[in-house]
């Protein structure tokens, strides 16, 4: 499933409690970010320990454009997390539309 960055924003914004994770790599997000935890794809397995009570939770996958993200999101599934959700269009489509 994916997420746009409208309803992103309004979970942000009313304080909703989920997980952000941020897939990019650390200069990515050091250009920009809107908050998420920093686990570059290529090092998500090894964060799967400390996210293991997050098996239930709501997490949501960003990256620079939705590509990575939902790989990422592949992963996770398919390591037994049951609600992750993909943000649509990523950090372009954030900064184009939220940001403007």
């Amino acid at each position: 499933m994916e997420i746009t960055v409208q309803q992103l924003k309004a979970k942000l914004d009313s304080n909703e409690d989920f997980h952000l994770i941020d897939v990019r790599e650390p200069y990515e997000y050091e250009e920009a970010n809107i908050g998420g935890q920093l686990m570059p794809l290529g090092e998500l397995m090894d964060f799967l320990d400390e996210m293991e009570d997050w098996k239930e939770e709501e997490i949501v996958v960003m990256c620079r454009s939705g590509n990575r993200s939902g790989k990422a999101q592949v992963f996770l599934e398919t390591n037994g997390f049951e609600n992750v959700l993909n943000l649509k269009g990523g950090m372009l489509a954030w900064q184009n539309e939220i940001e403007g």
